[in-house]
């Protein structure tokens, strides 16, 4: 038996060995080498790769040389301050380039017959980039990660609660919470003799949209989702810190500072999920509820009874991730388009008025309803200018599932094509020379003839896997800048410092103070 225990040593070793091999000089050293060969040949080149670290670094260096850069209000060319490397690279590479996240290859592409072909493909050859582990807990691998027959069968089951007629329901829930917002600060401005108060719209917004996306997606339960929200927003801030950081082979697992708050979150996150859903599960009634929730867990529960044979159903934990994505992607989009368009609102007073004669010739004085909004034409070309200039999502990702051809580029298996929103959305033979600048005419005529090509406008994606949430971001953005407009004026503080970031989404780093003044008091 001795002479067993030097064998299994020895096995040990070989694994050990081969594992290193294949991990260490096969995909750490040989396949970027490799990779950046093939498209060195074809012509297409970027920054070198770095063991392990990739472009990581430079890219950390170039956005902190770049954080203490701050714009003139009317200045809409914030792109050295959020993707300066991509913007040094355009200029010493050309497009596309080539550069390595750690060592995964990405090619970046500027064209939009490139993009048109990747976003609108339904040959199952692009999927998702994988998103890292631990965002994954805080947002969730529901149906904006998913791929393939997964998101096929979750786009089945939450289509219907996307339904213009489904969200027309949900406008009382809507404007409930927009009047309560709105409601307070009038409360508050009427205190001051001028009717005047400096309110922080980036947290009032994202205070509104939480609220707005608790009701209708946890109903009874949104004082509970709220909560999520905020642990959500907790995690999702820890895991963009350490995003461009080297991740070491198991590193994750070690009971590290950072590691031990992540692992509080996520089990917090979980839990104050279940708290939700397992009331409703238990519930004797054969219907769940009206909200998301409750047509999902409707699903659930019909499979559990042997429910329609070949409908479609998702499990408890699936369930939980959609959950999860369409608390942090309904709240967080939907209150930076208000935050961004609040702000351009104040920069150019003219938008301003000409969106309150709008509303004040549609409506009055009256509450919308979903139809009523319908007909705001000028305030629907305003949101879209902003979704434009300031579009909450800022790079889209997808990934090769087999050697490809997509134009003349031929893309190995697993590389990454990163489509830059912000500069295409700037691209001048596009848009036109007056790419840089806010004008909301350009939609007049609706969004497929704002440029010279039709789907220029990539806010919500285009293709199959367009954004399903964006009827209802528009109709709840549209129903608390009414409120707004009817009741107030604004202007921007001066306190504000013009300084857009990239924390997953573009947001205002020191946030958006605006002085509001009640129209009463104006007039």
């Amino acid at each position: 038996m001795a002479f067993l225990v030097p064998l299994a040593l020895v096995a040990l070793l070989v694994v050990a060995i081969t594992w290193l091999w294949d991990y260490t000089i096969m995909r750490l050293v040989w396949r970027p080498y490799t990779i950046a060969k093939e498209f060195g040949e074809q012509g297409i080149h970027g920054p070198p790769y770095k063991f392990i670290k990739g472009c990581n670094e430079n890219i950390k260096i170039m956005k902190e040389e770049e954080d203490s850069l701050v714009l003139d209000v009317h200045d809409h060319n914030y792109l050295s301050r959020i993707a300066p490397h991509y913007v040094k690279w355009r200029a010493q590479y050309g497009e596309p380039f080539l550069y390595w996240f750690g060592p995964k290859p990405r090619i970046c592409i500027f064209d939009y017959d490139l993009a048109r072909q990747v976003l609108s493909s339904k040959s199952g050859h692009f999927e998702k980039n994988d998103a890292p582990p631990t965002l994954v807990a805080a947002i969730g691998k529901g149906l904006a990660l998913l791929d393939g027959l997964d998101w096929v069968r979750h786009r089945r089951v939450i289509n219907p609660a996307f339904a213009m007629d489904r969200l027309k329901m949900m406008t009382e829930t809507m404007l409930a919470c927009a009047q309560s917002m709105v409601k307070e600060m009038e409360n508050q401005a009427s205190q001051n003799k001028n009717g005047e108060i400096e309110v922080d719209f980036n947290k009032e917004f994202r205070e509104l949209t939480a609220d707005v996306i608790s009701h209708t997606v946890f109903g009874r339960s949104h004082k509970l989702g709220k909560e999520v929200f905020q642990t959500q927003h907790d995690l999702v801030a820890i895991n963009m810190a350490s995003l461009l950081d080297v991740q070491i082979p198991g590193l994750k697992y070690l009971p590290t500072e950072r590691n031990k708050l992540k692992w509080m979150l996520e089990k917090k996150l979980r839990s104050s999920l279940l708290q939700i859903i397992q009331p409703r599960l238990a519930s004797t009634s054969s219907d769940c509820g009206n909200d998301l929730l409750g047509l999902m867990l409707d699903t659930c529960m019909a499979a559990k009874q042997g429910g329609k044979e070949g409908g479609p159903s998702l499990s408890i934990d699936e369930i939980i991730h959609e959950c999860k994505m369409f608390f942090f992607a309904g709240h967080d989009t939907t209150s930076l388009l208000l935050t961004w368009t609040v702000f351009l609102l104040s920069v150019y007073p003219e938008w301003q008025e000409r969106l309150r004669k709008e509303v004040l010739r549609e409506l009055g004085r009256e509450y919308p309803s979903a139809d009523a909004l319908s007909k705001l034409k000028e305030m629907t070309m305003v949101l879209l200018e902003t979704l434009r200039l300031y579009c909450p999502p800022l790079f889209m990702q997808r990934k090769t599932v087999t050697d490809m051809t997509v134009g003349a580029i031929k893309l190995p298996k697993g590389t990454a094509i990163v489509i830059p929103i912000p500069i295409m959305h700037r691209d001048k033979e596009v848009w036109g020379d007056n790419a840089n600048e806010f004008n909301p005419l350009r939609f007049q005529n609706g969004i497929t003839r704002a440029a010279k090509v039709p789907h220029a406008l990539l806010a919500f994606s285009i293709g199959p896997r367009s954004c399903i949430g964006q009827n209802f971001a528009m109709l709840e953005a549209k129903l608390a800048l009414v409120l707004m407009l009817q009741k107030f004026s604004f202007t921007i503080s001066p306190k504000y410092v013009h300084a857009p970031v990239d924390l997953f989404m573009l947001k205002p780093k020191f946030g958006l103070p605006v002085i509001l003044r009640r129209l009463d008091v104006c007039n």
